[in-house]
């Protein structure tokens, strides 16, 4: 056979001397040549030459494709899996001599679902090919990193010198995800939550591995997110505890089993009622009054938090039109309700519903909001604005803190996170950032509330460093939409008598 045709690359039967009767060759140019030798009766043969090179190429990007996740070249499902079950194999058969162990980390983006919903599909697949390259800057060469669906990674530590190796790898993801990034001009910010775990401990088997690291992924979620978690044995619990109040809180919503509870916010000058902040209440029939910070974030999590803000605006405007004066009603929105483009219209055909007027309803952002879309965010802020809603900025100081946020947008209240009047009186640095918030507020045309107020020595410093209203249990508790006319009441009589 004539040297030129290029190297051989055998495959097929061989008969009884060991000559092969199928074969390929490649040729120099790339060329896929098959080869065909059929043996005659009087000992000869005939061989046939076919090009192949295209249904080669085809068989290659079909292996390709079944192997890989198209958008982001990385590993896919399946071949996470069938590593991860020749690691859980090779440590069963070596259970003598134990090998390294390995780790799995599950990563989840934190907040990828507000920017694919906000800028589209485009940016979000551009946004996941630039996750995909962060991760694999960060692993080894010899480490696997797949995607496994959606905004779903997974990085398979395959000698992860027991758990601190695992432990640096998802400091460093959590670090570098979370740096902002820039997508066709758009300055995006997510976050990544990790859940970790250490194979063989954590699971005999590919499909216990997956569960511990999902099962520890949700509990960095649930911590705040942003974060990793190791898998623990506990965590099934809390876990199962969790998915039971999602679906009793599903029930819940469904069966308008929800109420609102309305706080006063005092204004500190005149000594009178402002309005009422709207605080959504959940009593459970078995459990009891579950505490917002238990179920909001499962509401957001699994995305309740949109029939169930929806229907606490509703309520609250519905009510507020109802109280003897023309009070306002606060009410605050998730930042997954911004990611809907239909959030404008929802107000306003409430506001038409309801009857209430549009200057009453003062609807509440956090300022991490603002981080996560501000292009986008400022635009829906500025239609709410022109439907003659007010807004305010909940939490300040407690996140970004950037006052260009302040200069991009006319906040008609900045609300001083509680963290800060706590500790006026105990802390100089406290007062010296009230002050700051008032001044520029001031500065602005904008007015201040205090959150959290407690002592009277809090309100009275409050009212020294200029601040507009407050709120807090010194000044009145959350209570039932039954008991507000009763607390507009007795706030009139102080007035009158103080006056």
């Amino acid at each position: 056979m004539p040297e030129h045709l290029g190297p051989l690359e055998f495959y097929g039967p061989q008969d009884a001397t060991g000559n092969f009767d199928l074969y390929e060759r490649v040729r120099p140019d790339g060329t896929v040549l098959e080869v065909r030798s059929a043996r005659l009766e009087d000992g000869g043969f005939v061989r046939t030459f076919s090009d192949i090179t295209r249904r080669r190429k085809a068989q290659d990007d079909a292996d390709r494709l079944a192997s890989e996740d198209v958008l982001t070249s990385l590993a896919n499902r399946r071949v996470l899996s069938e590593t991860l079950d020749r690691l859980t194999e090779a440590h069963r058969l070596a259970a003598s001599n134990p090998l390294d162990t390995f780790a799995i980390l599950c990563i989840d983006l934190d907040r990828f679902k507000a920017v694919n919903d906000t800028h589209g599909h485009a940016i979000g697949d551009r946004l996941l090919q630039a996750v995909a390259q962060r991760t694999k800057k960060l692993v080894r060469t010899t480490d696997v990193v797949a995607r496994i669906g959606g905004d779903e990674f997974a990085v398979l530590l395959a000698s992860a010198d027991q758990q601190p190796t695992a432990e640096i790898v998802a400091r460093r993801l959590v670090e570098a995800l979370s740096r902002p990034y820039n997508v066709d001009g758009h300055q995006l910010l997510i976050g990544a939550s990790i859940g970790i775990a250490v194979g063989p401990a954590d699971g005999a088997s590919t499909n216990e591995l997956l569960i511990a690291a999902d099962l520890a992924l949700y509990a960095a979620k649930s911590s705040g997110r942003g974060t990793y978690r190791f898998f623990a044995r506990q965590m099934n619990e809390a876990i199962k505890q969790r998915q039971e109040i999602e679906t009793d809180l599903r029930q819940a919503i469904a069966d308008e089993k929800l109420e609102l509870h309305y706080q006063p916010i005092i204004n500190l000058k005149q000594n009178n009622i402002w309005g009422f902040e709207a605080l959504a209440r959940w009593t459970h029939p078995l459990r009891g009054a579950i505490p917002p910070d238990k179920f909001i974030p499962v509401a957001e999590d699994s995305g309740l938090i949109l029939p169930l803000g929806e229907r606490a605006l509703r309520e609250a405007c519905r009510q507020a039109v109802q109280w003897p004066i023309e009070l306002s009603v606060a009410v605050n929105l998730s930042p997954l309700q911004f990611a809907n483009p239909g959030l404008a219209m929802m107000v306003e055909r409430i506001l038409r519903e309801t009857g209430l007027q549009p200057h009453r309803l003062e609807l509440e952002i956090t300022e991490g909001l603002l981080m996560r879309n501000t292009e986008a965010t400022i635009a829906t802020l500025h239609r709410l604005k022109e439907i003659g809603v007010r807004i305010a900025m909940d939490d300040f100081g407690t996140g970004y803190s950037s006052l260009s946020y302040l200069q991009s947008f006319p906040f008609d209240r900045i609300k001083v996170d509680r963290s800060f009047v706590t500790q006026l009186g105990s802390n100089r640095t406290s007062s010296t950032v009230v002050r700051a918030v008032v001044d520029i507020a001031s500065s602005r045309g904008m007015s201040t509330t205090a959150e959290g107020v407690e002592t009277e020595a809090q309100r009275s410093a409050l009212e020294a460093l200029g601040c507009d209203e407050a709120q807090g249990y010194l000044l009145g508790r959350p209570g039932p939409v039954s008991g507000v006319i009763q607390v507009i009441s007795a706030w009139e009589e102080r007035r009158q008598g103080a006056a």
